[in-house]
């Protein structure tokens, strides 16, 4: 009888046979990509953005000018990148007033509940009851144009979003049995709040803030391409886009390019939110 031998197995080696989350990589890399544009857009560019030059327009993409010139003989490479910059940082302060003030808003809601659940929520209502771009061009109209006036308007609007979703993560925490021992031991309820329910909440969070994000990047550039958002001669990609859609025919890299970056700018950050989830249920 032919007696089998033992083989010496060796446990797989650590991630080895996990599936590569390809949704984080990717979204790394462009997202890594247009943080390297726009980081550098602040201290550098190839040339002046706002240099015009009437020998110099229209210029296809070469060596001396990667991305071409607009109609003005503007470096397209330098106008992106502080474009990019532009609306990188609007899209951040508005996804940072909308989602303090929002998740401050939902958790004190969401955990106290009465008139104040029932106030809120109706303002929270009435503001998402109108189309967000419609609402914005008539508080501009009274506010005023420009870079901080978006900001705050759009802040304003992105609030509901944030605290609907943190109120309704808050009640159904609220009532488990750590909430109820942290009372029990004599915690304060604003450090219930804070420091015991909202970090269990940060998972929901997370996909909020990167679709207001993303949300936040087209408003800018919705605003910026009817003319009411970012002003010259500060770069935005938006009014570049406005200005790049009368020279399609003439010069197609100049809408290509930018309407590649705001492409870029969204796909990255949707794709690493994707790949944080995906890590997250691993």
């Amino acid at each position: 009888m032919l007696l089998a031998k033992k083989q010496n197995k060796r446990p797989p080696a650590h991630g080895v046979g996990q599936p590569r989350n390809h949704f984080l990589l990717a979204g790394g890399i462009l997202c890594g990509f247009m943080a390297l544009l726009i980081l550098t857009g602040y201290v550098w560019t190839p040339y002046d953005s706002t240099n015009m030059s009437g020998m110099n327009k229209f210029l296809p993409p070469s060596l001396s000018h990667p991305l071409g010139t607009d109609n003005f003989g503007r470096d397209l490479l330098s106008r992106i990148m502080e474009g990019a910059g532009s609306t990188f940082f609007i899209a951040l302060c508005v996804v940072l007033i909308g989602g303090i003030i929002g998740t401050v808003i939902g958790c004190l809601t969401g955990y106290f509940g009465g008139v104040a659940d029932l106030v809120l929520m109706r303002v929270c209502d009435a503001i998402t009851a109108f189309p967000s771009i419609l609402l914005a061009l008539v508080l501009i109209t009274i506010v005023g144009q420009g870079k901080y006036p978006i900001i705050l308007i759009l802040g304003i609007l992105f609030i509901p979003s944030f605290a609907r979703v943190v109120r309704g993560e808050v009640a159904k925490e609220r009532s488990l049995n750590y909430v109820a021992s942290a009372r029990l031991m004599g915690a304060s309820h604003l450090r219930i709040i804070f420091r015991h329910i909202l970090p269990n909440t940060i998972q929901v969070l997370l996909p909020i803030a990167a679709i207001g994000f993303n949300n936040a990047v087209l408003a800018e550039a919705s605003m910026s391409y009817l003319g009411v958002g970012v002003q010259p001669p500060d770069a935005s990609l938006g009014r570049m886009l406005s200005e790049a859609q009368t020279f399609l025919a003439r010069a197609p890299w100049y809408a290509l390019f930018v309407g590649l970056a705001i492409v870029l700018m969204i796909l990255g950050v949707s794709l690493l939110t994707e790949g944080l989830q995906q890590r997250q249920r691993s």
